[in-house]
Formats: structure tokens, sequence, C-alpha cells
């Protein structure tokens, strides 16, 4: 039995084409066998004629086909939820980093704690379709943005799309489209060029994109990021490939664009990690938060609400990659953002591979663990109770005792975190907020969460303060960043000092 879904309800989503209902339901069309999503431009088909399902993946077990003109594949992924379905968006995540690609459902099972025939089950009620059947859609919505929208060969999309084999995927698409992948991209207009892959993300409104950059602008990491008031870039690498990655907002409406240039390939990797790259291009920009969800959480709630009504929405920025995120967290602890932002910068420059073709200002990739963990960080202007922290948080991440998938709970991440000498609550509640993507995380003891909740009176306690959130779970996290936000163009005098 699937989670109910209010069918009066959806058909007014659909009839309005609201996209705040994208990627949270779909619409399977009984007289064409095709199913949508709410911002189809097609014609709306009579309420008769439509079945409601809360994911694509339970529309391709019903037999139904994606549309060619909304594209599913361009979608806002599946929103977090909670309670016994916490566990399913945790085994959704690690789906969609391939998880189910070479494993199998008893290992995943296993990653977050549940059995295999509980989380087929859970996947079932809260889904409507398997596991199985979940990576499926994911491995073929995948490969059909990779068709449309590049102009990939067809054995690298395959790979990079998580299929074993190109006859596989040659099976899997004429399956679904009852064509073969060349005839299902011919006379497809592209936007991909020699120079880079380009990709369309979806998103759910409201959406600050410059609130975002502004944000992020004074965080980022000199030599691998750089940051404007128009577009995010970055070098990364990732799985046997290095380059560099360019973000700015869709010329589409409720999009972002993402250019992705190769600089690399190592000797024997397939192809490059595309969909990987666009999924942790999501988390940084945290597409797949469900507006809808957190503004009724948080939008009565006397602190929060008139500020989240003059932010249009909220965010959490995340991190292209865990351990980075971890880095930067541990550098700033007790120092200024501007402060941790200069010492981040030498960190890069003493630890950081150099790039063979520097891209403006972006000229290293961030170090891996193993090379911090070996590197001489004295004269640097770290402490050295801080550079014994990030050496034996580099030892942990590099030996495995440490991951940032979203396998296990925060409690047990928090818990994970703190276990490194010289990481405490706040450190590890933020690296759980932005490198894991936890929307529960709350980092109470922080002085800034604490003097906006105290305004002019006495300062409130981390405990008060605690106790005090505990009506806005299961967004707790969101609430902090509502405490923390500033306005855009406070934040843009701020990085100009």
């Amino acid at each position: 039995m699937t989670r109910s879904l209010d069918t009066d309800q959806c058909y007014r989503a659909f009839q309005a084409k609201d996209a705040r209902f994208d990627g949270r339901v779909f619409v399977c069309v009984t007289s064409t066998g095709i199913y949508c999503r709410p911002i189809c431009p097609a014609r709306i088909p009579h309420q008769k004629n439509c079945i409601f399902v809360a994911s694509a993946a339970a529309a391709e077990a019903k037999g139904y086909r994606s549309c060619l003109r909304c594209r599913p594949e361009t979608a806002p992924g599946t929103p977090a939820w909670t309670g016994t379905a916490a566990s399913v968006t945790r085994a959704l995540r690690l789906i969609e980093e391939g998880a189910l690609d070479r494993d199998t459902v008893e290992a995943l099972g296993a990653r977050v704690g549940l059995g295999a025939r509980q989380l087929r089950r859970l996947f079932l009620s809260h889904i409507g379709a398997t596991p199985q059947a979940v990576a499926a859609n994911r491995r073929l919505l995948a490969a059909k943005q990779f068709i449309s929208e590049t102009d990939m060969a067809m054995a690298d999309i395959a790979f990079a799309a998580g299929y074993q084999s190109l006859r596989r995927f040659n099976d899997a698409v004429k399956v679904s489209y009852g064509v073969t992948p060349s005839a299902l991209r011919r006379g497809t207009p592209r936007t991909s060029t020699q120079d880079a892959i380009h990709l369309r993300l979806g998103l759910r409104p409201p959406f600050d994109w410059k609130q975002l950059l502004a944000y992020l602008h004074l965080r980022a990491m000199p030599g691998v990021e750089e940051i404007s008031d128009t577009r995010y870039r970055r070098s990364f690498q990732l799985e046997g490939a290095n380059g560099v990655i360019t973000v700015t907002q869709g010329a589409k409406a409720n999009t972002l664009d993402v250019a992705i240039r190769i600089e690399r390939l190592n000797p024997g990797v397939a192809s490059a990690p595309i969909r990987q790259i666009a999924t942790r291009v999501r988390r940084i920009f945290d597409l797949d938060a469900d507006p809808v969800a957190i503004a009724a959480a948080l939008g009565k709630d006397p602190l929060l609400g008139p500020r989240l009504t003059r932010l249009g929405g909220i965010r959490v920025p995340g991190a292209f990659d865990g351990f980075e995120l971890g880095v930067r967290a541990i550098i700033g602890q007790q120092v200024s953002v501007k402060g941790a932002t200069t010492l981040a910068g030498r960190v890069v420059r003493r630890c950081g591979q150099e790039m063979t073709a520097p891209d403006g200002t972006i000229t290293h990739f961030f170090p891996t663990p193993g090379a911090l963990r070996a590197a001489n960080l004295e004269g640097l202007g770290l402490t050295g109770g801080r550079i014994r922290t990030l050496q034996a948080f580099a030892r942990a991440v590099e030996e495995g005792e440490i991951n940032f998938s979203a396998g296990s709970s925060l409690e047990e991440k928090v818990a994970d975190f703190c276990a490194v000498p010289g990481i405490g609550p706040w450190t590890a509640h933020y690296m759980a907020l932005r490198a894991v993507g936890e929307p529960d995380a709350f980092p109470a003891a922080d002085l800034g969460l604490r003097k906006a909740v105290s305004g002019s009176g006495a300062m409130i306690s981390t405990a008060a303060l605690e106790a005090k959130a505990e009506r806005w779970r299961p967004w707790r996290g969101y609430g902090a960043l509502l405490l923390w936000m500033e306005p855009a163009e406070k934040i843009k005098s701020l990085a100009a000092e």
C-alpha cells in the first residue's frame, strides 16, 4: 500500500502546473500510457484518466513510459521524509550514489540498518516500487538525460548511468521508449559542446540563487572555488576524472545549468562520473529540498516565520565533497569566516595537487585525505591542536572510519565525527548538516545561533536553545540557516571588507 495521495489536490496541482509539486508526485495517463511531471506543457488530461503516484519509479513499475516533453529525468529528486521513511530517504540517497548498480538489496539494507525484506516493504509503502525498481528507474532516467543533453558516446552514457554493459543499456532504453538510444537521440537539440558536457538540473521554487551564492562566496575555498554574483565554479577529482564544474542559473524556469569540463581521465576509467557529479551539484544547492513541507513546519514559528517570509525560501548549502567540508569546518573552529578562508587557502596550496591547466583563479584540486595526513602543516598559521585534529580526521576518512554517505542516522554520524580528537558537537552537527545533508542537524552551541535567538536579551544557553528547537524538528538544520542567513546585500558588503 503506497503512501496516500489526495487525488483532487494532485489534479489541481497539475491544472495549475504548480512547480512546488514537481518531483513529489507524477501522473500516469491511462489513455496514453505516458507519465508526466506536474509542470508538463501538454494538454491536461481528464481526471478520470489520471493515476497519481509518488515517484517516477512507481510509474515505471505500473508500465507507463516517461513523457518526452516534460522529461521526468530532469525533475527534482525525492524530498526527505521522517519517521520510518527516514530509512527510505537514506536508502534512496545511497541508490543515487550507485549502491545497487553493483551490490545487492541485502547489502543496501545492512547499510541503513534494515533487513532486505523490511526495506522492500518500506519502499513499496512510501515510494510505490521496490529498491531494485527505483535503481533501474534512476539509471534509465540518467541515461535519457545524457542522451538528450550531451554528445557523449552511447558506451560512455551506459557506464556513466550505472549500467554494467552496453547490451543492458540498449535493452533498457528500447523496452522503456520503444526505440534504440540512437533513434531516441535523433533530432534532439543538445547544448553540450566539445569543451564541456552540459546538463539541466530541476528544482522546486522558491529558490534564491543569489542568496546561496552570497553565502558560499564568503566561504569559497581559495584555489579550488570561484564564486561570483551569477555563477559557481570549482575544480574536482572524482573516480579517476579531473576537471572544472561551472553552475549558472538556468535559462529555463526553476533549473540550474551545469557545465562539466573534463581535464583528464585516468587510464582504465571507462567514462567520466557525470551522474555522480550531477548528484553532488544537487547537494551543494539543496535542489531536492521540499519548500512546502519546510514552510509548513517553520513558517508559523514567531522567530523563524518572519525570516522565512523575508528570504522567500531557504536551502542548506551543501558540499561537493564531505572531506573538504570537514576540513573547512575544523579550520573554522573559533576563527572568523574570513580568517578560516585564508587558512584554508594556505592548506590547499601546501597539500593540494596543482592543475595542469589552471582555469582563472582555480589552480588546485583539494587535497586528498592521504595527502593531508602526510603533509607538514607547520607555518600556515594553524595551532598545534588544530593540526593534530586535521591529521586525525584525514586518517579516519582515509581508513574508512568516517564516511559521508547517508547510510547511518544523524546520531550515529555525530558520534562518528566526535570520535576524532578535537571534534566536538558543534563541528559534528555542522558537518552532518552540510557534508552529509542531515536536515535535522543542529549545532546548538553556535554563538551566532544563540545571539540570534536571544536578541537584545540575556544570552540563551545551549540547553535552552536545544529545547526551543524541538518544535522545529525534523527541519532544525533549516531553522539554523534561517538564523544564520543575512540578506544577500549585507553578505556582499561583508565580503568586500
